[in-house]
């Protein structure tokens, strides 16, 4: 659970309150690789809002999944010129694909209980835009796939190597207008965009490191 400190604003491609709106926390949940505790829920949504109802939760929740083990959660912290950016991720890549690669019939893994998502969620002080919103996903996914291409993370289908993995989350929460310091672009050129990128590489190459030490023990 990451405590936003407050009514953030958050674009996300998450399960549960995904798309562009307001959140007072991020609900990063472990789940089974085979959904067993999902069957009974017609979609992980609902699954995600039973579980943040029974933790009594209050104000606005973005909900994630992952088989990845909490113990694998690894957070990055960059700042500069008064603005901070904070990355937690969880990172398997059991599920690697490259981008354009013909989609699975099923999501859902068939390589027993090994993990295979990676979960981003950036929090910065900064007051991004919604086009800057936007560009931070840009930035998030080209550091992201920079990393997997540098420590060669290959497709697990065409050995390809991989972008990412077939169902990778990004979150991003920034502050309300007024409440921090306003930005208009977030890409590559730009302080924020540069911090942004620094900290998913970090915990990007950090999870993925955890992510093979938890493979090689579990054998």
């Amino acid at each position: 659970m990451i405590r936003l400190g407050g009514r953030k604003r958050v674009l996300s491609s998450a399960s549960h309150g995904g798309g562009l709106g307001f959140a007072s926390q991020i609900l990063n949940h472990q789940v089974e690789a085979n959904g067993e505790r999902m069957k009974h829920y017609p979609t992980p949504s609902r699954y995600l809002q039973n579980l943040a109802s029974r933790l009594e939760l209050s104000g606005e929740t973005i909900g994630l999944m992952t088989a990845v083990p909490m113990t694998q959660l690894v957070t990055a912290q960059t700042t500069a010129q008064g603005f901070w950016v904070e990355c937690f991720a969880t990172v398997g890549v059991t599920n690697a694909v490259k981008a354009g690669e013909k989609p699975l019939q099923c999501t859902r893994s068939k390589r027993g209980t090994r993990p295979g998502t990676i979960n981003l969620m950036v929090i910065t002080n900064v007051s991004l835009s919604i086009a800057a919103m936007v560009g931070a996903v840009q930035v998030v996914t080209e550091a992201k796939t920079g990393v997997l291409r540098d420590h060669g993370v290959r497709s697990h289908r065409t050995r390809s190597l991989a972008t990412g993995t077939g169902t990778d989350v990004v979150v991003i929460a920034c502050a309300a207008r007024g409440e921090g310091p306003a930005q208009q672009y977030s890409g590559t050129h730009t302080v924020i965009g540069s911090l942004i990128g620094r900290a998913v590489a970090r915990c990007v190459s950090q999870g993925l490191a955890k992510a093979e030490q938890w493979q090689r023990d579990s054998r």
